[in-house]
């Protein structure tokens, strides 16, 4: 059985969309927007932005995290997920307080230059992949984000941070994403 062709430049699009809104996000937010609370999470819109870019950078890890497991016996990813599942609670806490702190770092004025960075990266890792990879894959831990299943190709990991992204972006609370 022959495996579906993965529609890479779907993906590299969906990459490119995140960066050019990303640049348009800290363009266009105002100086006294950075800092109001964001809807339905306990982020200021500036560290949700960073959390936003986040999403991206963690692809970047868990792609050598799917490329070993994607090799090793379905075992190996079933119990790191079950570890990871169990560990929830601290993942969330420092996921919240990380993206907190990071902002310190990776501020509304340098999350542009880190953007552009992981997305270059992120498209350069795409069209390295051979059509066999895409279909590896491994057990998430899907009680750490509403994304992640608890099995996901490397197709589907090249899909996900488009998706966090876009579920954060509707909880931002600046101007130029209003409706009007």
């Amino acid at each position: 059985m022959t495996q579906p062709t993965v529609d890479r430049d779907g993906l590299a699009a969906d990459l490119e969309r995140a960066r050019t809104d990303f640049h348009h996000l800290l363009d266009t937010t105002i100086s006294d927007e950075w800092s109001a609370p964001s809807n339905g999470t306990r982020w200021n819109n500036e560290e949700l932005l960073f959390h936003m870019l986040f999403g991206y950078m963690i692809v970047q890890k868990l792609l050598v995290l799917v490329r070993v497991f994607g090799r090793l016996p379905a075992g190996a990813s079933h119990v790191n997920s079950i570890f990871l599942n169990a560990a929830t609670k601290p993942f969330d806490l420092i996921n919240f307080y990380g993206s907190r702190a990071a902002t310190r770092v990776y501020n509304r004025r340098r999350m542009g230059a880190k953007m552009d960075r992981v997305i270059a990266s992120l498209q350069r890792s795409l069209r390295r992949e051979s059509e066999a990879s895409f279909a590896r894959g491994m057990e998430y831990p899907s009680r750490w984000d509403p994304y992640f299943r608890d099995y996901m190709s490397l197709a589907d990991l090249y899909r996900y941070p488009g998706q966090h992204y876009d579920h954060h972006r509707k909880q931002l609370t600046v101007a130029s994403i209003r409706e009007p």
